[in-house]
């Protein structure tokens, strides 16, 4: 009980102070827009700056934990996928939409922020590490699956897939907040104590205001949809993913306590809200992404309960 107290309840009371505000009218969908710019666009970008830029890549990144997380990942994109085309029976492009819908852990907004107040500051390392890979990596296998698809039967554009991929990836400022992190990383950049100082102050931010934002967010998504489909993509995303992950790293990849803290934390999430604009993107599955974050983001309550109390 102590741990949903404690650790769970605040990070969602902040979510549900932004839902109540903008069902109130407290604050205009403009506003929330404005918020979530901000946070999205400037303060979380810098928060993952920072993160990356102070990794030890020598010895704080592990293959282990990017495998067991990753894996899961990958998994539930194709139950999600083949469930969705042959129990649901719903076309190619929206089968790609849910099952990265399962895929996409709201590794930023939920997993730091509740494997922070569970593990302290201190135990981020492998958080940051695959929230590095994670917007990059699931988008180019996302959009890679989705183009594939839309072009079965009228020959496969490559190029024109690598230059969508491309564009989509060099124009996000999670992947410029994250791109930079390593380039002063890797370039042994130092950066001056005041610019620091700056970035720390605006990055301290980001993550109560993406949680405030994230809850305007979710008041616009009514439940809607097939909740067949919503059901299926709530217990990949809050019961098999995590499953597989600490199944994996307490198995053969033999993580260490804070690597499996973390890792399954993390993959214990809901789908984020890229899920939804994933969908929106191509124009197919909306309505299912966007129910099932709303419904996912609720019963994640639960399930990060849960999985706080299995880990050591």
């Amino acid at each position: 009980m102590n741990a949903l107290l404690d650790v769970i309840l605040p990070v969602f009371l902040v979510i549900g102070a932004g839902y109540l505000a903008t069902r109130g009218r407290l604050l205009s969908d403009a506003a929330i827009d404005g918020l979530m710019s901000f946070a999205q666009g400037i303060a979380v970008p810098c928060l993952l700056f920072q993160g990356v830029a102070r990794l030890d890549l020598a010895s704080d990144v592990a293959l282990a934990p990017f495998l067991s997380f990753y894996i899961g990942a990958l998994v539930c994109f194709a139950v999600g996928g083949l469930g969705a085309r042959y129990i649901f029976h719903r076309p190619g492009p929206d089968c790609v939409a849910i099952g990265f819908a399962c895929l996409f852990s709201n590794t930023l907004l939920l997993g730091l922020p509740i494997t922070e107040r569970a593990y302290g500051p201190g135990a981020l390392t492998t958080n940051y590490a695959l929230i590095a890979l994670h917007s990059p990596l699931m988008y180019a296998f996302g959009i890679t699956a989705m183009e594939i698809v839309r072009s079965h039967g009228r020959g496969l554009p490559v190029l024109g897939i690598l230059r969508q991929i491309g564009g989509g990836l060099v124009t996000n400022p999670l992947i410029i907040g994250i791109s930079a992190g390593f380039a002063v990383n890797l370039g042994g950049i130092g950066v001056p104590v005041v610019l620091s100082d700056a970035i720390g102050m605006v990055s301290s931010a980001g993550i109560p205001a993406a949680l405030f934002g994230l809850g305007g967010v979710l008041y616009r998504y009514r439940p809607d949809g097939d909740l067949r489909i919503v059901a299926m993509v709530t217990i990949l995303s809050l019961i098999l993913h995590p499953a597989i992950t600490w199944a994996l790293g307490t198995g053969p990849y033999g993580l260490g306590v804070a690597e499996l803290r973390s890792a399954t934390v993390t993959a214990a999430m809901p789908p984020g809200v890229n899920a939804y604009l994933f969908a929106n993107m191509y124009g197919v599955g909306k309505r299912v992404a966007a129910t099932s974050i709303l419904i996912a983001t609720a019963f994640a309550i639960l399930s990060g309960w849960f999985w706080l109390h299995v880990l050591p």
